[in-house]
């Protein structure tokens, strides 16, 4: 009420309509018709008590704000958690990143010494498989070569005998063998 009446003083005070000529409370006056038109039309609103309103509507609004803020700030605490929650969780993914990748390192270090040491047996294996070969191979050549030199000692022994045998020489000797075959057969 203190403020209304302070607005209608320094309106009068300042008025224009001190300035105006002639008498001021006078209805042929302009000035005085429009301060009494105001007059009337604050008394009116104070009447419809629409300072009231006005206040109402502006404490209405001041907790509705003060609601959203309470809302912004409960959301933002809810962020805040949830932000928490996915960097504990961030940490949780990382270890066990971390862990698979150990442990597949360690799985790979065995792996590749599983392998050397498959390698190395292989090696061996293989190395004894080539000897082998080597040693059957040298068997063999052994084996042709008293092959081949009993084919010559025996062209060399039949050349010598033909040479120095007589044709009844001959005949004694395979009636002989034939001999000796038959004792020895039964």
């Amino acid at each position: 009420m203190r403020k209304l009446l302070a607005t209608l003083a320094a309106a009068t005070l300042a008025s224009p309509a001190l300035a105006a000529s002639g008498p001021f409370v006078s209805l042929a006056n302009t000035n005085f018709i429009v301060l009494i038109s105001f007059l009337i039309f604050v008394g009116f609103l104070l009447y419809l008590k629409v300072p009231g309103m006005l206040g109402k509507k502006l404490d209405e609004r001041a907790e509705g704000i003060k609601a959203e803020l309470d809302e912004a700030r409960s959301l933002r605490e809810e962020a805040q958690t949830l932000l928490a929650s996915y960097e504990r969780k961030q940490k949780e993914v990382q270890e066990q990143a971390d862990r698979i990748v150990a442990h597949a390192k360690e799985e790979a270090a065995v792996a590749a010494e599983e392998a050397k040491a498959d390698l190395k047996d292989s090696i061996a294996r293989r190395l004894q498989s080539a000897e082998d070969q080597i040693g059957s191979a040298e068997a063999r050549a052994i084996r042709e070569v008293r092959d081949q030199a009993v084919s010559i000692a025996v062209a060399a022994a039949k050349d010598v005998i033909a040479k120095q045998m007589t044709a009844a020489q001959g005949n004694t000797l395979i009636e002989d063998s034939i001999a000796e075959v038959n004792a020895k057969l039964h």
